[in-house]
């Protein structure tokens, strides 16, 4: 009878998807890069474009920072977290030299459709086809995961673009998005929020829409510290903006920032015991950039080939140490969705079908 009852028990666990072999991850948190091309990350600064003074202000000084003739060196020397800790123990997907793709799925291949097949898991081309100011009648994995009681109230997001509280929804969802050039707020924030609130409206933007990266880098670490939530999504922007205006020495200082923004993150979650070796970090962008002409790379949309060609990077405890993925093998922004459900334990459905986990992330 002991060996009928344990067997029935161990059929049960099974089919509910609870073994031995559970996920570690409790945590996960989301970071994009706008607009950052695949061909920077793998390949490091543009051999045309970093001496180009239609482009760069002091192409000499900016060798001297980030030109290396080797690609392996360049590409360290841009982004030294990626290829020095991610890569050596995560994944990272997209590099097209080697055969490894990921695509948008939508058609547009700008902001607003980019992050919404990113959140959402599919392209919704007829109804999100611009950039402007409207609530995403699509609801997101943030909002599935928040509507989940074991993380209800433990789902944040932070962004440097205004738009992402329309995005994720902010008024249906009830996530809390901090973005644009909203001050923290509520009680308990601490000194170095309430400092972050007075820079914030003293140091001006380059831009209207968007604020500096830094603000939103240390509104989202001082929110992790002090709530320590399960989800966190995390938006950088600057880099799309420095591209759109044509400074590439500016699109690459703020890609090498980004990098040591998403490293102090690693190593506060790394020495945190409520994070450490429950956390895993999912890194992607929106879309890409043109390429041919060379001034191409300063736009994206469907009407610039190839900027539908973007990037995946994954490091956290249950995703095995593979560094750069050289198999050739086609993956699609609409799968970022459901992989994070996954790592949440979560399948991940909604109104329509989402694409599938990336499973060698497992």
């Amino acid at each position: 009878m002991k060996g009928l009852l344990s067997c029935c028990l161990f059929l049960f666990l099974s089919f509910c998807g609870w073994s031995q072999d559970a996920l570690k991850t409790e945590n996960v948190i989301l970071i994009t890069f706008d607009g950052l091309r695949w061909q920077e990350l793998y390949g490091g600064a543009d051999a045309e474009l970093i001496g180009d003074k239609e482009f760069v202000k002091d192409p000499e000084d900016l060798r001297q920072e980030f030109w290396k003739d080797n690609k392996k060196q360049r590409r360290e020397t841009l982004m030294p977290f990626f290829w020095n800790t991610l890569a050596q123990k995560g994944q990272l997907y997209g590099n097209r030299d080697a055969g490894n793709k990921v695509n948008c799925s939508n058609k547009h291949w700008f902001s607003y459709p980019g992050y919404s097949e990113i959140l959402c898991g599919f392209s919704d081309d007829e109804r999100i086809d611009s950039n402007n100011k409207f609530n995403n009648p699509n609801t997101t994995v943030l909002e599935f995961i928040n509507n989940q009681p074991h993380f209800k109230g433990s789902v944040a997001a932070f962004g440097s673009w205004d738009v992402f509280p329309f995005i994720i929804n902010e008024e249906r969802s009830g996530i809390p998005v901090n973005a644009g050039f909203e001050p923290s707020t509520g009680s308990g924030i601490t000194d170095k929020e309430q400092f972050l609130n007075t820079l914030q409206e003293q140091i001006p933007s380059p831009w209207p829409t968007v604020r500096l990266d830094a603000f939103t880098h240390h509104y989202a670490l001082e929110f992790i510290k002090r709530n320590h939530p399960n989800v966190v999504y995390i938006a950088y922007g600057e880099t799309d903006d420095f591209a759109h205006e044509g400074h590439y020495d500016a699109y690459l200082r703020s890609a090498h920032q980004t990098d040591a923004f998403i490293a102090e993150i690693w190593q506060y979650i790394q020495a945190d015991p409520g994070y450490r070796d429950k956390t895993t970090l999912i890194i992607t962008t929106d879309h890409g950039r043109g390429t041919v002409p060379k001034e191409s790379w300063r736009h994206h949309g469907s009407k610039i080939s190839g900027t539908d060609q973007i990037w995946v990077a994954v490091i956290g405890p249950d995703t095995p140490a593979l560094g750069m993925i050289t198999s050739e093998q086609q993956l699609y922004q609409n799968q970022v969705a459901a992989t994070l459900a996954k790592f949440l334990g979560l399948e991940y459905v909604n109104r329509q079908s989402v694409g599938a986990p990336i499973e060698s992330a497992f």
